[in-house]
């Protein structure tokens, strides 16, 4: 029998109003579960927070998604969150110049993307045959059943990639910054199957943003959830698997206790939890008199000479992030950020859009240490999420350090209480989705 839901008991106490926890709580509030959500920030969403400056949205971290997420289907509304996407393909900078990437995600796409400019230059991806392979490959990915992938032996991401006859520019010049930015990994000393996954998906849905801001699907979330489940501006001063201490409402006691921040918060309200190591991530966002001219275009690094990874003209992409008229330009560093950000970050961003810089303006910079979890090899995807009965923990750090992996674990969060609480599960609830990049 389940217990009745007072302003200081619940079924289940949720601390964290990030995707993961809001996913979990979807989950258990529709099995019939009284859950009280506790955020210590003014607003749901942790690390897809938007902020608004000045009439513009600006995201504190704004992770690039794939509209194949297979979570993000299952989200509120009508059709899910409505997703922006970016160009077809992605510019590169390599040598000095951008070079149009085209849509490669499949060999017919990449031989039109290379006919449709004749004689252009194609570094770093090669010529028509080099990208032809290169789409071959990314359309046989996204054929390849998650359990394949899984079933591959875990290995280091480039290594494994040129194992298996791409051309060492094609690693190089492309797929390597092109999952560096989707993993918030600098280095991309990373697990072989997680970079499959991530591939995958981008070759199933390219890439994307949420509209209005990252905070979007947080907030779709909340939204879909009984009124008074969520509670924000609330701080866990300690917790227990019966009863959670807050500053703010004293003690609220429950049946179980979900723990849905990030891995280093976790650790503290539960000492001894093996937290993994991070990548720091620094996202910056400009304003310019003028947009430069790549369009709703992802621009990578390929060649690493300077800090940001990845930047694009964010109001090209999402125009609702910028107030009518104004340019919206967001970039991202991976790695610990230089001492002078803004002016090395401009240095670098007049490089690689080939613009002038000096009268953009700087609206926000936001430095994230543990931005983003990292995944060597061998990486497990499915960490447990019951630490023992009554007492769970969620997140991407129990999954995969994306949007998908903090959803899916979330999932797999809720399934967990609800068999450990012995409340009947329907389809929807009992079956667990694979956890793809």
């Amino acid at each position: 029998m389940l217990t009745a839901h007072t302003a200081h008991h619940a079924d289940v106490v949720i601390i964290g109003a990030g995707i993961a926890g809001l996913s979990a709580a979807r989950r258990l509030t529709d099995a019939g579960l009284e859950v009280s959500v506790l955020e210590a920030a003014p607003d749901v969403g942790g690390r897809m927070a938007t902020r608004e400056v000045d009439g513009f949205l600006l995201d504190d971290l704004g992770p690039l998604l794939s509209s194949a997420y297979p979570e993000l289907s299952g989200a509120p509304g009508p059709d899910g969150p409505v997703l922006r996407d970016f160009a077809p393909g992605v510019l590169v900078h390599s040598g000095g110049r951008l070079y149009r990437a085209g849509d490669v995600r499949s060999a017919k796409g990449a031989l039109k993307a290379v006919r449709s400019r004749p004689g252009a230059p194609t570094a770093p991806l090669g010529g028509t045959v080099e990208q032809a392979r290169l789409g071959a490959w990314l359309a046989r990915l996204a054929a390849t059943p998650t359990e394949r992938i899984l079933a591959r032996p875990d290995r280091l991401a480039l290594p494994a990639l040129a194992a298996r006859g791409l051309p060492p520019r094609t690693v190089g010049g492309f797929l390597r910054p092109l999952l560096s930015a989707m993993l918030g990994d600098p280095t991309l000393a990373t697990s072989s199957r997680c970079a499959d996954l991530t591939l995958r998906s981008y070759a199933r849905g390219g890439l994307c943003v949420p509209a209005g801001g990252s905070v979007t699907l947080p907030r779709l979330l909340a939204a879909a959830l009984p009124p008074g489940t969520v509670r924000t501006g609330v701080h866990v001063t300690a917790a227990d698997i019966t009863s959670v201490r807050t500053k703010e409402h004293g003690e609220l006691g429950c049946r179980a206790l979900l723990l849905a921040t990030g891995a280093g918060a976790a650790a503290e309200l539960l000492p001894g939890l093996r937290t993994p190591e991070f990548h720091p991530v620094t996202v910056l966002h400009h304003t310019a008199p003028a947009a430069p001219p790549t369009g709703s275009r992802l621009v990578l690094d390929a060649d690493r000479s300077g800090p940001v990874a990845h930047t694009a003209v964010m109001s090209a992409v999402d125009p609702s992030r910028a107030p009518r008229g104004r340019t919206l330009i967001t970039s991202t560093v991976l790695g610990p950020p230089p001492a002078d950000l803004d002016r090395t970050v401009r240095a670098h961003l007049a490089r690689l859009y080939a613009v002038p810089t000096h009268d953009w303006e700087l609206l926000t910079a936001r430095h994230e240490p543990e931005g983003s979890p990292a995944m060597p090899p061998p990486h497990d995807l499915r960490r447990p999420v019951r630490v023992l009965d009554g007492l769970y923990v969620c997140g991407d750090h129990r999954d995969t350090s994306t949007v998908q992996g903090a959803l899916h674990s979330g999932r797999r969060a809720a399934s967990a209480i609800l068999a450990d609480l012995g409340v009947r599960q329907g389809p929807e609830d009992g079956t667990a989705l694979p956890a793809a990049a």
